[in-house]
């Protein structure tokens, strides 16, 4: 399983006073979902000021990740589902929203908690999406990895 290694189990950070957004593709609507429910209760149980925008798919990601933080929201967290196909389509939307939401984060200087799920097949998704039955809750990681950046960068910056 990837999770393997995984941190163990910490006290949710104090987020008060961060606004995140959540950021979410709208493909494969059942795992999206339960990445969105994670997230959520990760950024709620820290305190965290959120809310969520929905983009077309995965591709989308980084251009409106962009925009919440020039908005002035100190983290995003990007949810998405990219499941592989016969095509090499996969290949192209995975690095393109990968090397996007690279670049946001080093642009912006802000984190950006990724939460794009590239997979094989749908199970690996339901496994890894936080829903009943799952083994991981990948969105619920990515919103407490960028809390827990968002605090890092803003203890470091004084």
């Amino acid at each position: 399983m990837s999770g393997s290694g995984s941190p163990t189990t910490q006290t949710p950070p104090d987020g008060s006073g961060l606004t995140i957004t959540i950021v979410a593709g709208s493909w494969h609507e059942v795992i999206t979902d339960g990445l969105i429910d994670g997230a959520t209760r990760a950024l709620t149980a820290a305190g965290v000021r959120h809310r969520l925008v929905r983009v077309p798919g995965s591709f989308e990601l980084p251009v409106v990740a962009q925009a919440a933080l020039d908005a002035g929201d100190d983290a995003v967290v990007a949810l998405g589902v990219i499941i592989r196909g016969g095509t090499p389509h996969f290949d192209f939307v995975s690095s393109a929203a990968t090397d996007g939401l690279t670049r946001v984060a080093l642009d912006t200087g802000k984190p950006v908690g990724f939460g794009v799920l590239t997979l094989d097949d749908e199970q690996q998704g339901l496994d890894r999406a936080g829903l009943p039955g799952s083994h991981e809750d990948k969105g619920y990681e990515a919103a407490d990895a960028a809390v827990r950046a968002a605090l890092t960068l803003r203890d470091i910056r004084g």
